[in-house]
């Protein structure tokens, strides 16, 4: 019978490794985790933020009046409500998983060890491959964009570029379900990050009314069809992800303000700051609900907050010392933590992951098996502790059994009252683990042996599992990282400074501050997390002196890990200040030699065709010419237009002439939503069309579907004001033309102060909607030509006699 039984495990065995993708037939998705492809410009695509008033977009705005603007105004309040209980709701089903995984797998691991630690250490480690080859599986089959953390991918799309993928529904599904997967099975990372990126891509979703490719869209949400509705939407996503992570509202609304968004206003700060108020009703709520015990193993240790709030009561002059020497090792060790994943990510990329997907998931199932046998071998080899005396007012229970609520865990000791000081923070969830370090009123806890071999064991594991394919946060391991040596820094100073009011506890928060500001690079934001979860305000001057200190240090060696991680997949982000090196450039010289390609007011179709074909611009100048014959640059028509033109073919026409679409022999055919691309897709491509010879034949005019009025700079203006405009207006293309020769008028602060009585909530529309035409005269020009819509009467003044 055994033999049997061994037979049908080996059977078992080679269906599921005949069921892992090999490097054949996964070679389409190598470059989806991790690496974007650059060469051709297949996976990076800059988004349009710029309104294009085109003649379609005239004409639908003037169709709209004050009452379609209060509709959106009440919409987006509306979508941000949705998304704040969306995200919270994911948030609660991860942790409720995450929290009944790891509970189920301790519990049935004690269970086992009170036998035999041997058999133990095999459950043990099986619980965890399972979860792990489970999301690793999902990762790589799946939903190739849900690896990692995503924050670098959502702040290169909140930055103007759209990486395919990167918010679809299956990477949503991948996210959820692979973060459970990846955080139960003990890895050293954390789901915080991936929360963000669910946050995003629920409010993408939810934009664009749901998702066609699986039949779940509504057309009741699809409202949003432009790109800074889109980003707006996201952005509130964003927040929502930390708020729900971190039980951190406040610090949601900064940290979307502070790390991933590129571009803000008052109106936008009101919905982000809406949203994640939502998240936390709904996340305290499942809380209450979760404590009446349906949540199984689900309890108070479930969401993170570390209450510290009956820590340290008050600090002297003395103790700034070590403080800020946490601050210098935060910035040291974060700095050697971004440099070492950076090449980590770099060699996987060159030499592993080119493999394939089988890979890929051999890579993290083996990274499981070495990070359960650390976790549970090393605190075999650590002698126990006797339990200090009981104090009934302290709360304080020892020992515990593992993956309790609590400190002073029992484990491979031969006395009852006993503990593991290694075993309470490696043989543990790590939210629990971060509880147990932050403690007050537990002093002599742990041993400077254990807890300077957790920090070397941990900070290995967490660099090596940085970069597998599997959703991967770093907040939460870089808390663990930063209140290790935090606490060790407060064992030297409770035993030479000599003060019965020093707290462990409260130099492991300063350390975990101290980590991520020196990793992350967030100061404001950070600092009110950490005030957050740790419900305590006095620490406030504390985690600023070290946030302040510990980023002047990293900052000395490198950049941010999202910032590191972004350029090494090749995420063009534009950054908030230009290079000094910009300074002595023009625009001019940006811009290159090469020609630019153009299109005539009236053009062939095989000529659009031809030229779509052979290049892979998203923009091109359209040239008229005036009555004299000189050349005259009318606007800008996108790439996507086009193929929206060549694939419906209502726009065709047999003549080379222009022609009027105001005269009312011609309606327009489009409206503004049928030129938007879904988010994270490829959309469009020439090589989707299909025209026959005669349509090739035929003729289109241009003018009713580009930018008349494009943003343009002159050619000697310097780089980095051309910079500034371009990033800080969220533009994808900008105009380099000569020196003008002549000036129609001059614009003053005067002159846009309009006033007008209409609603003050239109101004939240201003990015959607033209406002109507306002019927006070004091906007007038100098050149009385200027006074009509330029669009208008470029259709007036071009046709010829």
């Amino acid at each position: 019978m055994l033999a049997n039984h061994f037979q049908n495990g080996i059977e078992t065995a080679r269906l599921v490794w005949s069921r892992i993708p090999n490097s054949e037939e996964s070679q389409l998705l190598d470059d989806a985790v991790g690496i974007l492809k650059k060469n051709d410009g297949g996976g990076v695509e800059s988004l349009d933020y710029e309104v294009i008033e085109n003649f379609a977009y005239r004409e639908e705005q003037a169709q709209r009046g004050k009452l379609y603007v209060s509709y959106l105004l009440v919409v987006k309040w509306f979508f941000a409500l949705l998304i704040g209980i969306c995200t919270g709701l994911a948030a609660v089903f991860i942790n409720i998983a995450v929290e009944n995984f790891a509970g189920w797998k301790f519990s049935v691991t004690f269970d086992i060890i009170q036998k035999s630690y041997i058999a133990g250490f095999v459950v043990y480690v099986l619980i965890n491959l399972v979860l792990v080859y489970s999301s690793a599986y999902i990762i790589t089959q799946f939903a190739p964009a849900a690896a990692g953390s995503g924050i670098p991918e959502i702040k290169g799309y909140l930055n103007g570029v759209d990486i395919h993928g990167i918010l679809l529904f299956r990477t949503l599904i991948g996210k959820i379900f692979g973060s459970i997967g990846s955080v139960g099975g003990g890895l050293a990372l954390g789901k915080e990050g991936p929360l963000v990126h669910t946050g995003a891509c629920i409010a993408s979703l939810l934009g664009q009314g749901g998702s066609t490719k699986y039949h779940l869209n509504s057309r009741w949400f699809q409202v949003f069809k432009s790109d800074r509705d889109r980003r707006d939407l996201v952005t509130c996503g964003c927040a929502a992800g930390v708020a729900a992570a971190f039980r951190a509202p406040v610090g949601g609304v900064l940290f979307a303000l502070e790390e991933v968004t590129s571009w803000w206003r008052s109106q936008l700060m009101w919905r982000v700051f809406f949203t994640s108020a939502v998240v936390a009703v709904v996340v305290r709520t499942a809380m209450g609900w979760c404590k009446s015990g349906k949540c199984g193993h689900f309890g108070s240790g479930g969401f993170i907050i570390w209450d510290i709030s009956d820590g340290q009561e008050d600090y002297s002059f003395a103790e700034l010392l070590p403080m800020a020497i946490i601050g210098v090792i935060g910035g040291l060790l974060g700095a050697l933590f971004n440099q070492l994943t950076l090449y980590m990510t770099t060699w996987r990329r060159n030499h592993l992951h080119k493999k394939g997907n089988r890979v890929k998931i051999i890579e993290a199932c083996l990274v499981s098996i070495l990070t359960s046998a650390i976790s549970f071998g090393l605190p075999l080899l650590r002698k126990c502790s006797p339990c200090p005396d009981s104090d009934s007012a302290s709360g304080i229970e020892c020992p515990r059994r593992p993956g309790m609520y609590g400190n002073y865990v029992n484990f491979f000791c031969t006395k009852d009252k006993e503990y593991n000081d290694l075993a309470t923070i490696f043989f543990n969830t790590q939210d629990d683990a971060i509880r147990n370090l932050f403690s007050a009123k537990t002093i002599n806890e742990y041993s400077s042996q254990s807890l300077l071999t957790f920090l070397v064991m941990f900070y290995a594991l967490a660099v090596v599992t940085f970069g597998t394919a599997v959703p991967a946060g770093q907040f939460v391991p870089g808390i663990m990282i930063g209140s290790t040596y935090g606490r060790l820094v407060g064992m030297f100073v409770v035993k030479y400074y000599r003060k019965l009011n020093i707290e462990e506890g409260t130099y492991a928060l300063l350390g975990a501050a101290s980590f991520l500001g020196g990793s992350m690079r967030m100061t404001v934001s950070l600092c009110v997390i950490m005030v957050e979860i740790t419900n305590n305000l006095k620490f406030l001057p504390l985690i600023m002196l070290v946030l302040l200190i510990s980023k002047a240090v990293g900052d000395a060696f490198n950049e941010g890990i999202y910032e590191e991680q972004a350029q090494l997949k090749g995420i063009p982000l534009l950054e908030s200040r230009p290079k000094y090196e910009m300074r002595n450039m023009t625009a001019k010289e940006a811009c290159g030699s090469g020609r630019v390609v153009s299109f005539p007011r009236v053009v062939k179709v095989s000529d659009v065709v031809s030229i779509l074909r052979s290049n892979k611009h998203n923009g091109f100048p359209v040239i008229d010419h005036t009555r004299s014959g000189e050349p005259l640059v009318i606007g800008l028509v996108l790439r996507s237009h086009l193929l929206v033109i060549l694939q419906s073919k209502v726009d065709f026409q047999h003549s080379p002439l222009p022609s009027d679409p105001r005269g009312g022999g011609r309606s327009i055919r489009h409206d503004s939503g049928e030129f938007a691309k879904p988010v994270s897709s490829k959309g469009i491509s020439i090589d989707d069309i299909h025209l026959s010879s005669d349509d090739l034949e035929m003729y289109i005019d241009l003018a009713p579907f580009l930018n008349p009025s494009p943003y343009i700079v002159p050619e000697d203006m310097s780089l980095t004001k051309v910079y500034n405009l371009f990033r800080q207006l969220g533009l994808r293309h900008l105009f380099v033309v000569p020196r003008p020769s002549r000036v129609l008028g001059l614009i003053t602060r005067k002159d846009l102060l309009i006033e007008d009585k209409e609603n003050v909530n239109t101004l939240e529309l201003q990015s959607t909607s033209v406002r109507i035409r306002h019927q006070n005269k004091r906007l007038t020009t100098r050149n009385i030509d200027v006074e009509r819509p330029l669009l208008n009467g470029l259709l007036q003044n071009q046709i010829p006699d």
